[in-house]
Order: structure tokens, then sequence, then C-alpha cells
């Protein structure tokens, strides 16, 4: 055995020495000359040139036109296992046939249960190049959140892994919901070689057994046919290619409607962004999960429009981030705030090349502004910080990719793009520049609405006009600052007190790694700020030299009143930090404890 499994190793790597010999070397070396100076070209809004205009096209014309420009190069490396534009181009179109032969056409939704795997980008253009809606999927939703959101999108097909935690959720749906069928993708087909044979042999336990009946289809059966079927009639303005579920405006679950002109519409303005992008050169690491709406436009859609390769991670590791940007030359890292926190809170960072990073962005959720710095510094690349929603496909702004942005700003509009500030009590006034209030947006990026909920979309979208309920202002050059949710804002004493703020301030503590900040009951302010903390590896803090250290940073009425230390901060599925169960837990133990409220002290 030990022999078989050396000998398919050598051939396994063989496969790939040849693969790369005939990918262009066909496969370019990313161009590093940036790192001599390490700012990559100017990027201003008013620098953008996109006077072509913003295109208005199918998104899967994304996948056609990269397998014909840049067939040999490589689109994706998952785990070591390397598939080529035209091979996954060639999967696309197999796909999308045997998807049409299922019943998918316009007007029926296909959900992706998927981690980030070659699946995911295959299915996701297959279902949208046979007329179908791609409704994304967060594989570590329990059961009834899935069968929710199956039943309010009428999701009729899913696509989903054979590992035994996610597929054994999916099958409860079969009888629970109107689900009829499940597109079945072994793990172990898409792995190396060597992966694969040990895969099969040591982790059998964790592959689920698969019924044979006619409501489960196996991938190899999807694509077993002869890849051509009939151009679908695409109206790029009025078919939706994308249900993406959000929180929205209010917390209440709802599918963002994204067009195919959407979708294309951001993904060319953010291709127009980054002006210095290498068409066929780069290499993204897509650690990012594709389900949700930044991995799926800043991640793939940008990716394969532009001809990178796409190294596919299904989970986030620190280590495995870090070897992988520095042994497969990473030049494109898109992360949430958290990831790069991960990176600077490494203590071995100085054993992992970084070198190769080109552009790097932040979006999400706000990038504290130490944060930002202590990145910059480390790995010698400049970190900008972009801003987007679910329901603007998902990008509105971001910073300039020289670095000479704006510190704490959200960055300037993408091309195309008009942001405005109007009053919070009332949607008819816009804000003068510099003043505070409800940021709006106009676009080419803005959804059609949300699914099956015309109240929510009256309330959100307002004479096409999207009203974000984030609250910022904008300077005199045009760059967006963000404050805060308006749900999140904490009403202490007639002030609006800003959970940012605070959050920013105790960040610069040394000792400290992450924080969220949240509004608590209190019988004298009304609301009172708690802060929990969550401390570096190995360091040390009281809550009294904590406000000490704050006392300088903050006025009375911001200081937290409650400060709680903790190993862990609840966070979402991409890592971003999550309020909503902080806020459930006090909510209960209020409850639990009668509602007392502790009396607070008048300030100063």
């Amino acid at each position: 055995v030990v022999w078989a499994i050396a000998v398919i190793s050598i051939v396994d790597k063989l496969q790939n020495a040849v693969f790369d010999f005939f990918a262009g070397r066909s496969v370019k070396e990313p161009d590093e000359s940036h790192l001599a100076e390490r700012l990559p070209p100017v990027a201003h809004t008013a620098d953008v040139d996109c006077s072509a205009g913003i295109p208005e096209t199918p998104v899967f014309s994304f996948i056609d036109d990269a397998a014909a420009r840049f067939a040999a190069r490589r689109c994706i490396d998952f785990l070591g296992r390397r598939y080529s534009y035209s091979e996954i181009g060639d999967q696309v179109n197999h796909a999308a046939n045997g998807f049409r032969k299922l019943g998918v056409s316009k007007g029926v939704k296909v959900g992706l249960c998927l981690p980030n795997t070659p699946y995911f980008v295959i299915c996701y253009y297959a279902i949208l190049k046979a007329g179908g809606t791609v409704v994304n999927y967060n594989p570590l939703y329990v059961g009834h959140e899935l069968a929710q959101q199956v039943e309010d999108s009428e999701t009729d097909i899913m696509v989903t892994i054979d590992l035994r935690p996610i597929y054994s959720k999916i099958a409860g749906l079969l009888t629970a919901t109107r689900l009829r069928s499940i597109v079945i993708c072994p793990m172990s087909d898409i792995l190396p070689v060597v992966s694969g044979l040990m895969f099969a042999l040591f982790k059998r336990s964790e592959v689920a057994e698969i019924p044979e009946d006619s409501r489960h289809v196996m991938f190899a059966d999807l694509v077993d046919n002869d890849g051509t079927l009939p151009p679908t009639d695409i109206s790029p303005r009025r078919d939706l290619a994308v249900l993406q579920y959000t929180g929205g405006t209010t917390g209440t679950p709802k599918g963002a409607m994204l067009t195919h002109a959407n979708l294309a519409a951001n993904t060319y303005q953010v291709r127009c962004w980054v002006r210095g992008l290498e068409e066929g050169g780069e290499r993204i690491l897509a650690v990012l999960p594709l389900f949700h709406v930044f991995g799926m436009t800043l991640v793939m859609n940008l990716g394969i429009y532009s001809g990178a390769e796409l190294v596919l991670m299904p989970r986030f590791d620190l280590a495995e981030v870090l070897k992988t940007i520095g042994r497969r030359r990473i030049t494109i890292l898109m992360g949430v705030p958290t990831i790069f926190t991960a990176i600077n809170s490494c203590e071995e960072l100085d054993a992992y090349d970084l070198s190769s990073l080109k552009y790097c962005i932040s979006g999400g959720a706000p990038l504290p502004a130490v944060v930002k710095e202590t990145f910059e510094r480390l790995a010698g690349c400049t970190l900008v910080e972009g801003y987007g929603l679910s329901e603007c496909s998902p990008v509105v702004t971001c910073g300039p990719l020289d670095g000479c942005g704006k510190d704490g700003s959200a960055g300037m509009p993408m091309p195309g793009t008009v942001v405005e500030i109007r009053a919070v009590d009332s949607d008819r006034e816009v804000l003068p520049t510099g003043e505070k209030g409800e940021v709006c947006i106009v676009g080419p990026q803005v959804m059609a609405g949300y699914w099956n909920k015309p109240d929510e979309t009256a309330r959100t979208l307002i004479d096409g006009r999207l009203h974000t309920g984030d609250v910022g202002y904008l300077d005199e050059d045009g760059y967006l600052f963000l404050v805060d949710r308006i749900k999140d804002l904490i009403l202490c004493s007639g002030y609006n007190v800003y959970p940012r703020v605070i959050e920013e301030a105790i960040l610069r503590h040394d000792a400290v790694l992450e924080t969220t900040v949240i509004g608590v009951p209190d019988d004298y302010r009304g609301e009172t700020p708690k802060a929990f903390v969550r401390l570096k590896d190995g360091k040390s803090l009281t809550e009294d030299a904590l406000k000490s250290f704050l006392g300088d940073k903050l006025s009375p009425i911001e200081m937290p009143q409650f400060i709680e230390f903790r190993d862990e901060l609840p966070k979402t599925a991409i890592g971003k930090r999550s309020k909503k169960e902080l806020a459930a837990a006090e909510e209960a133990q209020r409850i639990a404890n009668h509602g007392a409220v502790v009396p607070r002290e008048t300030e100063n």
C-alpha cells in the first residue's frame, strides 16, 4: 500500500508538472514589479475609466468568455488539484445541460449548499446558463433555518456535498419542504489522486450513505451528456440571477433579488476600480465563502471575469492561509476584518512570505484603524476598506488602491454609483457635506427588491434609491465615512452613542484582540454601552485598567459601563462580529433576573 501511494503521488506530481508546462507556462507568473515600490496604480473615482459604459450581460458569459480567452490557463486550484479554464468551461456546459434535463429553466430556483469547492463554481454558472436562479445557502445553518429558506425562496433542487454533516441536513428537507431533488457532489472526486485515495480509506465515516432513488442525482450523472444546449434567452435587467438572503435593514431574513445586470455591473465596476489588475495573471485566495455575496462577487465573479486563478480553501485556517499565500504566490486577498486581525496576531508571521500580495481589500464589516495599520506594517501591502451590502451586489464604495485614501473612510463610490446622505427622520432631505445621516445608494448594482416582500421593498427602495440603514457622512472630497448601523445606535441619556467609536478606542489597547459593543437597558440613561472583549493570547487586563486607558479617548457618555471578558466572540459565517447573539443573551439574562436593572450614577 505504501509503495502504491508513493507511485500515485509521483504520478500526481507529474500530472501537475505537465499541466503547468502546457498551461502557459502558459500560466503566467504574477507580475511582481510592484514589489519594489509596493504601491499599485492609483484608483480614484475620477481616474477610473468606464467610458465604454457598464455592460448589461448574463453572468454566465463570464465563464464563456474566460474559457475562450484563457483556455489553457489555470482556473482553479483546490487543495492541489488543478483545473484549466477550458476544463471548467466544459464542465459548466455539461452541468447546464444536465440541469436543463432536470427541469431547470427561467423561474426555477436551485440552491447551492456547498463549501468552497470546484463544484460551487461549476454549478453556479451552469444553473444560470440553464436559465435558473441560484439561491445561496450557508452549509452551517441548522435544519429549520434551511427549511425556512427553501420554502420562502421556492427552491426546487438543491446541490450539496456528500459529507455527512451537510448532507444529513439537506436530506431531511426532502420530506419536510417543497424540495424535490438533490444533486450530490462527491468530495473524493475533486481531490488530488493521493488525497482522494486517503480520503476514501480513512475518512469513510464522514461520507454519507446516498439512497439510490429518483430524488438523488449524482454529479457524474448530471454531467453525463454531450454538453450542448440551446442558448438561454436572458434579459439581464429583468431576469434574476441570484436570491441572496440577508438580514437587510430589519434583521428578518429575506431574499435580495439580484439580476444578471446587477451582478455583471458590480463585477465590472470593481474590475474598473482595480486598474492595475493583470488579465490572466492574478491569483486570488478564495477563503471567503462563495455562498456569501462578498465572496461570490469579489472573489469568484471578479476572478473568472479577469481570468485569475482561484485558489479555493474550504474553510479558514490561519496557518494554511499564510502557507498558501507564500507557496502559491497569492496576489489578491479579499477578507473580513477578523481575517486580517488573525494574521496580525500570528506570532510566527515572520516565517511566512507575504511579498506576493498586490491588492488586499477588507469588507463585510467596519475595518478598525488599528487593524489596517498593523497589517500594512507587518505585511508590507496596502489594505483598503470597502463598503457594501447584499442589496448592492455588494460593493458600493472602496478606498483608493494606491493607499492614499483617508483614515477611517470606507472610500469613494464605485463608477456609476451615487451616494447620498439623507436625514434619518425625513427621507426627502439630502444633508450637506459633513452632516451625519442615513446612507442612500443609487446605481446599477442596486437590487430589484426583496423576494415576495413588497412592503419591505417599498420601505427600503424609495424612488429607486436604496436606504441602507447605515449612518454616515460624506466629506468635501466625496469620501464616505460610516458611523454605525441605525439599529445599533445606543440612545444614552438623550445622546446618540455609536458602538463603532467605542470599539475603535478599545482596540487601541495592546492587550485587546477583538471587541463588540452593544447597548443594554439602564434605568437612568435608558441605554448604556456594554463591551465584550477578547484578549490576545497570553495577555491580561482588568476592567478598571481598560477604563483608565479609555479615559482620554471617550467621553463619559461613551464610556462602557459594563465590560465582560470572553475567550471567544460570536461571529457570522464569513467572520463578521455578530451583535445579535450577545444582545439575545443579555436580554435572556435580564429576564432571568426579573428585569432588574442596575442604576447608574449621573455623569459629570
